[in-house]
């Protein structure tokens, strides 16, 4: 197996050096809310429990660059907007798409990452292969997490713009939605292009995508609304700094390209 890019405890663990020409802010620490149930952006490696993923590398990437000490704390998809907004955590990350309705409850930073749309399925199905011909049947069944973007690209993408639609079996995390999946129970799940790669190379055929993108998004971290912008702003610049020197397409690879889940 491929060396584990950095292990989160190990992360946290080491001392924090601004870059010269970034901001520093002095060591503060910034309490960040995460599901860890998104691969490979974060997630619980099955070899150690431990929490690892893109997303934590990428912030101990920023926070070795802006001088920042990252404090992470559990919290459910359900919640983690509406408690990043009203200031109960400094930050959220969970593979969060940019959306304009989203931008009413919290800040944005500037994105780290665009991805597609992609419908996840079963390595034997062959009852559809569009999203047309997934909506054609009403016997089949999509899983979904509510509030989130597959959510809303089954509703108004695939199926017929109902939310309450009883095609859709709604589950805490993605991770429940694939193993229904995988177990018969539903017969579709959407995730972005980067993640439903690592998916699928980590089934051994058991999964597989079909059809074309179901749309572009972009993946940033969230704040509380009206947050404090030098914290946005010296993150914003870590990750233009990242991207101008390759850190951010050296982490997709790492990630997307190379990580074999539980190999």
């Amino acid at each position: 197996m491929k060396s584990l890019a950095i292990l989160a405890t190990t992360l946290l663990a080491a001392p924090a050096l601004a870059d010269a020409h970034l901001p520093d802010l002095g060591g503060r620490t910034v309490v960040i809310a995460t599901e860890d149930a998104y691969p490979p952006l974060q997630f619980k490696d099955p070899a150690t429990g431990a929490a690892i993923g893109w997303e934590y590398d990428a912030l101990a990437e920023i926070a070795d660059r802006i001088n920042i000490t990252p404090e992470y704390e559990k919290i459910s998809w359900d919640g983690m907007i509406a408690a990043v907004g009203q200031g109960e955590f400094d930050m959220g990350m969970t593979g969060i798409t940019i959306r304009d309705d989203r931008r009413a409850a919290v800040d944005f930073s500037q994105p780290y990452m665009t991805s597609q749309m992609m419908m996840v399925v079963r390595g034997d199905e062959s009852r559809f292969d569009d999203a047309a011909g997934f909506a054609a049947d009403p016997d089949l069944l999509a899983a979904a997490q509510p509030g989130t973007t597959p959510f809303y690209v089954t509703v108004y993408e695939v199926l017929d713009g109902n939310e309450a639609n009883p095609r859709i079996r709604l589950f805490e995390t993605f991770g429940a939605g694939l193993q229904a999946l995988r177990a018969g129970d539903v017969d579709l799940a959407l995730s972005d292009s980067t993640a439903a790669s690592g998916y699928v190379r980590a089934s051994d055929g058991a999964l597989k995508v079909v059809g074309e993108p179901l749309g572009t998004e972009q993946f940033g971290f969230i704040f509380p609304k009206g947050a404090d912008p030098e914290l946005v702003d010296a993150i914003n610049a870590a990750i233009a700094d990242m991207e101008a020197d390759g850190t951010l397409e050296a982490l997709n690879t790492e990630w997307f390209l190379e990580y074999e889940l539980g190999q």
